[in-house]
């Protein structure tokens, strides 16, 4: 936790053990400053924590004044409040420790359930260095469920924030102030696990743990939470993080009894997976899937989040040029371009009033073949020819009926499976470059790199169909044969002398690529997109805010492919 120091300052812990049966604060209660912290000790008289707080602070209004303090809480009104808020939260007063928070409402029943729900009987918490309103703390915890006890150790923060209406110095409510990997809408829980640990073993065996590949930690979740009761373990007790109505798995943070793991064989490869994970750490909020062409299996998942999220296979984001790979796939089928035919590629093109153009404004000169203008990523050359498609449905139509896109996938685990949808006018063209209202992840993209490379669309699954018979989903037709062999052709030339030649200089084998790059609004940065192939091996990465896609995605694809 930045900011925390083990100093004698600092550190000196904020020893708060009570009953936690009822209200805190009982009489026979008195506060003992102690080197600049308090504790709550026996003995002294009654009191209401947050009547105390309020008293010494002066964050309030006193009585018969009418002003109210504006701008930021000072250092005196930070230490104050945190002392007050962790005393009441550690006294088991989840009224006194809301009432110190801008939102008593959700508050209130977040610390209650600390020791209700998460069966908490002992904390002690030590503060850190503040910076600014933001403060560090340790908590030092006893979890208890029907006899079953251990201890339990984490790092938070929270920020103080001066009330809008009172002027107060108030703690800003979000519920990684009760701990740092809850999401609003989750809790704290403890007992009987929902579902059975699982072993969850890569393709030939091998055991894939969070330890080892700390991004698969979502992946593993998803896994235990599908397939926990029918791969045979038996449930032990934990605490966990509560996914609410939300439908997200429960995660564990801390077991109390150990159950019985059932194996369960993943299609994951332990080696790409390995280089997926070194791969993303390059880049904040970067992930990456790796897919089989010849059987859609997924080899590698892998992302950089603080949040948890498995942006990877749930992600929803505009993928920029990748897209173009779809988008070339379709004019072929078409009849309107071929690889080795001329393509305009003008600085700009303009279609339903809105003017489209190549980045920096670049152009090739007339006579450049189409193989050419999807190699330099022109935007412009297929802008140009949506009037001669003569239908704005076209694109949506290709990415569905050969590349499978918004067909309900059924990996094993949640995921998302893309959306084009039929747009006109100025939309109609933004989706053409990955831009508009598509949305992709690098699941998506991956697969449609994999089924650029083996001419037809294959499912991606983690999880073998067979476990559970569900349904997988077809495409209504392949590519054909003239047009996947142009599609690789012209990704091949991308990688070694279009836009994602520096990314793949290091790979040898048959190869191939696509960079993207995705203007976000209200970003200065775009997201870079990078996708490609080698030989039986396709794989697509996204860097959000990353820039040009062959310079933070493409690096992320090539070590993932190399390890192939």
């Amino acid at each position: 936790m930045r900011g925390f120091e083990r100093t004698a300052c600092h550190t000196r812990p904020v020893e708060l053990q009570p009953s936690w049966g009822g209200a805190v604060m009982r009489s026979g209660a008195k506060v003992a400053i102690v080197g600049g912290v308090f504790a709550v000790v026996a003995g002294g008289i009654g009191y209401g924590a947050y009547n105390v707080v309020d008293a010494v602070t002066g964050t309030g209004t006193r009585a018969g004044s009418s002003t109210v303090k504006t701008g930021p809480p000072s250092a005196d009104e930070v230490r104050e409040t945190v002392k007050g808020f962790l005393d009441a939260w550690a006294a088991g007063d989840e009224r006194a420790a809301a009432e110190l928070t801008d939102n008593a409402a959700e508050a209130q029943p977040a610390i209650a359930g600390y020791r209700e729900d998460a069966h908490i009987t002992k904390a002690t918490f030590t503060t850190g260095t503040a910076v600014g309103a933001k403060v560090p703390f340790r908590v030092t915890a006893q979890v208890t469920y029907e006899g079953r006890s251990k201890p339990w150790e984490y790092e938070s923060e929270l920020t103080v924030v001066r009330g809008a209406t009172t002027g107060k110095a108030l703690v800003d409510w979000q519920p990684t102030v009760v701990h740092p990997d809850l999401r609003k809408g989750e809790r704290l829980m403890t007992g009987p696990a929902s579902a059975p640990p699982v072993k969850a073993l890569d393709r030939d065996g091998v055991e894939l743990t969070r330890e080892k590949y700390p991004s698969l930690g979502p992946v593993l979740d998803g896994l235990r939470e599908k397939y926990g009761q029918s791969a045979g373990g038996e449930s032990g007790v934990e605490l966990v993080i509560d996914g609410g109505d939300g439908g997200a798995p429960d995660r564990s943070l801390l077991t109390l009894t150990e159950g019985k793991p059932g194996e369960l064989r993943t299609t994951l490869d332990a080696k790409v997976q390995a280089a997926a994970e070194r791969a993303v750490k390059r880049y904040d909020q970067a992930s990456v899937v790796a897919i089989q062409p010849s059987t859609g299996k997924i080899r590698a998942v892998a992302n950089n989040r603080d949040d948890g999220f498995n942006a990877a296979m749930q992600g929803t984001l505009a993928p920029g040029s990748t897209m173009k790979i779809v988008t070339a796939a379709m004019l072929m089928e078409k009849g309107l371009v071929a690889a080795d035919k001329p393509a305009e590629c003008p600085p700009e093109a303009i279609w339903g009033g809105r003017a489209f153009t190549n980045l920096k404004g670049f152009s090739l000169p007339e006579g450049t073949t189409f193989a050419r203008s999807f190699a330099k990523s022109c935007n412009t050359a297929f802008i140009k020819l949506i009037d001669d498609t003569k239908d704005e449905s076209a694109l949506s139509k290709e990415a569905t009926e050969v590349f499978g896109i918004g067909l309900d996938w059924k990996t094993g685990i949640a995921s998302f499976d893309g959306r084009v949808p039929e747009t006109t006018g100025a939309d109609a063209a933004a989706a053409y470059i990955g831009q508009g209202q598509v949305q992709m992840n690098p699941l998506n993209i991956a697969s449609i790199t994999a089924t650029a490379k083996s001419g037809v669309f294959k499912q991606p699954i983690l999880v073998s169909a067979e476990l559970d018979d569900r349904p997988i989903a077809r495409a209504a037709r392949r590519l054909p044969d003239s047009v996947a062999r142009q599609l690789r052709d012209m990704m091949r030339l991308t990688a070694t002398s279009g836009t994602g030649a520096t990314a793949m200089a290091g790979l040898g084998g048959d190869k191939g690529a696509k960079t993207g790059s995705a203007e976000v609004d209200g970003k200065a940065a775009s997201d870079s997109w990078f996708t490609g192939f080698r030989d039986d091996l396709a794989a697509a990465a996204v860097v959000q805010s990353g820039g040009h896609g062959g310079d933070a995605a493409g690096p992320v694809v090539a070590t993932v492919l190399g390890a192939g």
